[in-house]
């Protein structure tokens, strides 16, 4: 075998996707085999924040504190959670998400930690879904400004920590 070539048992698949050796030290992943593991949210943390007119956000600064709580939409599609603005822009809350890629938000019942996904209108499956969630969500009037393919352009994914 080769120093490129990997024979994988299923504890180093799992060490690998894990990101740890047999020590519980963080290792180097062959080239090619990279897993990003974020955890789910749940079915009552969807149903919660679904259930949510608005979810407060509070992007983290590179120090780790928190940036003021700013209220925004949020819909729920495919099991994941996602926000936009209705425009594109590197300022406020949203220029901070996309620098800095990590917040906490809260909705009744709910505080958590996340990451932040720039989704964007990159895939058409998740703007349609997006874009009828916040039809069904805040009716056809009132997501007029948020289905448009500026919003869409401007879609955030959020990812449980």
């Amino acid at each position: 075998m080769s120093g490129d070539e990997f024979q994988w048992s299923a504890v180093d698949e799992l060490r690998r996707i894990v990101g740890f050796g047999s020590m519980g030290v963080a290792e180097r992943r062959p080239p090619g085999r990279v897993t990003t593991m974020t955890a789910s949210w749940s079915p009552d943390e969807l149903r919660l924040v679904n259930a949510a007119g608005e979810l407060q956000i509070a992007v983290r600064r590179s120090d780790g504190s928190l940036r003021r709580w700013v209220p925004i939409w949020v819909v729920c599609a495919g099991g994941q959670v996602y926000v936009r603005t209705w425009y594109r822009r590197d300022t406020g809350w949203f220029g901070h998400a996309l620098r800095s890629r990590r917040a906490r938000i809260r909705v009744p019942g709910l505080e958590a930690d996340v990451t932040i996904d720039d989704i964007g209108d990159a895939s058409t499956r998740v703007t349609t879904d997006v874009d009828a969630a916040y039809r069904t969500k805040y009716g056809d009037g009132g997501a007029g400004s948020m289905v448009t393919a500026a919003a869409a352009a401007t879609t955030l994914q959020l990812n449980h920590e």
